[in-house]
Order: C-alpha cells, then structure tokens, then sequence
C-alpha cells in the first residue's frame, strides 16, 4: 500500500501573525499576508496554512473564503506550543543597512531571544528602520520554523547599556585586542560562566581604548576571543552566537 503522505504537507505556507491564536478561530489576512499567499503562493479554498503568533505557539489553519484582497482562515489546532528560547542576548554595533539585517536574520535563525543595537564612538549607521529590520527578523522566522521571534529594542548608547546591566548577566565581549595564546578563549570561558548572558560586538573599527575599558569595568564583562583571526563584525557575531548556542544553547537538546 502507498504511504500516507505527511499533513500538513512541509511546504504549507507559513506565517506569523500579530494576534492571538486559539482553536477554532477565524482570521482574516489582508495586505502582505493575503498578497503573498493569494498572489505568490496562489493559495485555495481548503488549502492549509501554518501560522504562529509569538505568544502560544504554531497552529494550522486552513483557507475557508477567497476574496481579491484579502482572505479568511479557520484554525484547526495547535501543531507545537511556543518554544523555550534560550537566555541569550545580542547587543551589537549597527553597520551598513544590508549586512546589519543580514545579522539580525541569522540571529533569530540561531535561536537568539534578544537583539539590541548599540551606539559607539565608531558606530557609522545611526538610523535603523526598525519597522523594516523587525520584517527581516519575521521573515527568517517564518522560513526556519521558529515559533517565537526575538525582542528588539531601539539604539542604545553603550554607556546606557553598562550603566543598567543585569547584575546576573554575563556579558561576553569580543575582545579584537587579545592576541596572547590561549588568553580569553571563549570555549573556557562558557565552561566557567553558566546562565543568562549577551554577546557584545563592536562596529567597523571596533570600541575605542575608553570604551575598551569601561566594557572591561564592568564586573559581569568576560573578555573572549574569537580565534587568531580579525572577523568582521556580521561574521564575529554569527561565530559568537553559534558557539554559545553549542555550549549552552539549545542546539544538544534533541
């Protein structure tokens, strides 16, 4: 006998939407959402759907009316609750606008569970979109099946950020300037510092002597290298983030 094919099949289109979502409910898309799947996915009545709402989890829905603009999906059950998204954080220089929404996707790809951009001395890209920066994140979402999405929040200036962080936060800062063998290795120092914690990256340039040493001030800053070789700040950031998601992250969980 042929196999049962799987349902929903894994090329349902898939969406988050800003509502909560609950069994048996109806939701109607417009704009983007109705234009990408009635135009792009060329979506029909009775077709399935996957969508998740970033506060209880992925559900399937299936389409019950078509309109030009816009249409109506039936819920018909959760498939997955709302993930549990590991402890960490992502504060990282704002750089040109492609690679700097290159960074933020691969973040939220990666499991991060927060994103916040940081104002240096260096810091050449002050004005992010956020509102277009946050459809990137979205889109990595929707693509890699995370049912959560990561927070962002808007420009911060370093000296705010040392200012109020959490005393039970580490914060491992890559560090360019340490050369010495084996001096600020990151592998020994996630063995050593368990819990919440944020990966700091500085801009095109990297931190200034003063911002050097008031990042080294801070008694929750674990000063790490990222291997012999000078990264590039979109690089150094996807490199950080994947080895502590290796470490501490979610990626041994299976």
């Amino acid at each position: 006998m042929p196999a049962t094919p799987a349902y929903p099949p894994h090329s349902a289109p898939r969406l988050y939407v800003d509502v909560e979502l609950s069994d048996g409910a109806e939701i109607r898309l417009d704009g983007s959402h109705a234009h990408y799947l009635l135009k792009v996915m060329r979506i029909k009545q009775g077709d399935p759907v996957k969508l998740f709402d970033d506060r209880t989890g992925e559900y399937l829905a299936h389409v019950t009316a078509l309109g030009k603009r816009d249409l109506i999906l039936m819920i018909d059950g959760k498939t997955r609750d709302r993930e549990a998204v590991p402890d960490l954080w992502l504060c990282t220089a704002p750089i040109k606008k492609d690679r700097f929404n290159w960074i933020a996707e691969k973040a939220t790809e990666l499991g991060v569970a927060r994103i916040m951009p940081v104002q240096t001395e260096r810091t050449q890209s002050h004005n992010i979109k956020m509102e277009k920066l946050r459809a990137h994140m979205i889109e990595a979402a929707e693509q890699c099946e995370r049912t959560a999405l990561p927070s962002l929040d808007p420009i911060t200036k370093l000296t705010d950020m040392l200012e109020q962080w959490p005393a039970d936060r580490h914060l491992f800062f890559a560090d360019e300037r340490i050369h010495e063998a084996g001096e600020g290795s990151f592998r020994k120092a996630l063995v050593a510092h368990a819990g919440p914690a944020a990966i700091l990256i500085g801009p095109e340039g990297g931190f200034s002597d003063a911002e050097n040493e008031m990042i080294r001030a801070l008694p929750q800053s674990v000063p790490v290298s990222l291997g012999p070789r000078i990264l590039r700040a979109d690089t150094a950031a996807l490199a950080a983030i994947s080895l502590w998601m290796a470490g501490w992250g979610d990626w041994n969980s299976a």
